[in-house]
């Protein structure tokens, strides 16, 4: 898989990790190449900061009431809006699914009943090959 995130600004010890990203199949890859750079790098900083921080506000990661699981990495640049979905696994680690531009107010229900599919056929995948 190729890089995901880079920072010029600090560099961090991959053992310092406070929480470890994971991504499944190739929606992530297929959301972020589609991207502008200054988009990508706005989600690669917001992707190190979850990584890193203990506690990570909302403003980066909120949990989706009623979703079974799913959270949504938020990012705001100056003129777009854009999430991506994730939900933690059985390791406690943190699997980035799809993601998509925001152009509404509510994130729209299909990319939510998207993304627990995903999560759905992710979690089918794992037990399936991990009994």
């Amino acid at each position: 898989m190729p890089l995901r995130a880079t920072c010029n600004t600090f560099i961090l010890k991959e053992d310092s990790k406070v929480r470890k990203l994971v991504f499944y199949k190739d929606y992530y890859d297929v959301f972020i190449k589609n991207q502008r750079s200054r988009v990508q790098a706005k989600i690669f900083w917001t992707i190190i900061l979850i990584e890193n921080v203990e506690k990570v506000p909302s403003k980066y990661l909120k949990y989706i009431i009623g979703s079974n699981g799913v959270f949504e990495i938020r990012i705001l640049t100056r003129n777009d809006i854009f999430r991506i979905f994730c939900f933690f696994n059985k390791q406690n680690e943190l699997v980035l699914i799809n993601g998509f531009q925001k152009k509404t107010q509510k994130t729209p229900q299909n990319e939510i009943d998207k993304a627990l599919k995903i999560k759905h056929d992710y979690e089918n995948e794992k037990e399936y090959h991990h009994p």
